[in-house]
């Protein structure tokens, strides 16, 4: 006796039951509510708190553009742009010797990082500014000769604690970037014949500078707020404009507000340039570079627009 198996099986072609759709039910996060209740609240409070005291905040635009206000805001950047190229080139001579084969390179590159990031940049600033107790005259032989105290002006004290100490920080921010280059491409550039020097510049530097560009971004911001302190060494910046104009206007306070919102204003124009200075380097290691600024909230309005209409039609 024969059996057929297809007439057992049945049809082979039957269609398979369709699977069942899948219910998606959204998580709630209640506690993002919450905290986000909350957090308005205390910023509801803040405000009122400030709009009750005794601030005179027509005095912030009166004195946004005041010429002592704007002299100090371009000193604060002059002052900014050339401490920070002091500590960008010192610091990558720094990196190299601290990278170096020879003991007594390292050895002076380590001690310099050791003294400028162990002392308050506070502190360094007003020894600069006093050593004229120490030293009466400088005396270079035949370059330069003068007294100390017509020497070591605010602005080359300011120069000198903030550039030296900015370099103790670079140091390590391009050592840490020179290292995170795979020795391999130094092996390769010496077997082609380059030199130690031309490798360095050709090769690990500009790999090495996707490490080095972002926390050097940061620097840069950290640097400009640090300025500040150079009110220690009498050198006019954005902080002591601040502080005479408030104490000739009666409004110290509303000032100081005014200074806050010129560091806000300055350090928010760095920020967006270290993003597009980031994604330059970024090329060529990213498939897909970051969107900027303006492409999100591009793409934001035209997901509202999309959204917009899909609902319109879906009324129609």
């Amino acid at each position: 006796m024969t059996v057929d198996i297809d007439k057992v099986k049945g049809p082979s072609n039957s269609p398979a039951p369709a699977p069942e759709a899948i219910k998606a039910i959204p998580i709630r996060h209640y506690g993002r509510w919450v905290s986000a209740v909350v957090t308005l609240a205390l910023l509801a409070l803040l405000i009122n708190a400030f709009a009750q005291g005794k601030v005179n905040w027509g005095a912030v635009p009166d004195y946004f553009f005041d010429k002592d206000i704007l002299k100090g805001v371009r000193n604060t950047i002059w002052l900014t742009i050339v401490a920070m190229a002091l500590g960008v080139v010192l610091g990558v001579v720094l990196a190299v010797m601290r990278l170096s084969k020879n003991p007594v390179t390292a050895s002076i590159a380590w001690g310099y990082i050791w003294f400028f990031r162990g002392t308050p940049v506070y502190v360094q600033l007003l020894l600069w500014f006093n050593l004229g107790l120490v030293f009466e005259y400088i005396n270079l032989g035949p370059i330069y000769q003068d007294e100390w105290s017509d020497f070591m002006t605010p602005f080359l004290a300011a120069l000198l604690g903030l550039g030296l100490n900015e370099a103790a920080y670079m140091a390590e921010i391009c050592r840490a970037g020179i290292q995170s280059v795979d020795e391999g491409q130094t092996e390769a550039s010496h077997a082609l014949g380059m030199s130690h020097t031309k490798t360095l510049r050709r090769v690990v530097l500009p790999q090495a500078m996707r490490m080095i560009v972002p926390p050097t971004g940061n620097e840069f911001i950290n640097l400009l707020k640090t300025t500040s302190l150079v009110i220690a060494v009498q050198y006019y910046d954005l902080l002591q404009a601040a502080t005479n104009v408030g104490q000739t206007s009666g409004g110290t306070v509303e000032m100081l507000f005014l200074a806050a919102i010129w560091y806000l204003v300055v350090t928010s124009v760095l920020s967006i340039g270290q993003f597009y200075l980031e994604r330059r380097f970024a090329r060529g290691s990213l498939r897909q570079l970051p969107p900027t600024p303006w492409q999100k909230v591009r793409a934001n309005m035209l997901s509202l627009s999309n959204r917009g209409g899909t609902m319109g039609g879906g009324g129609a």
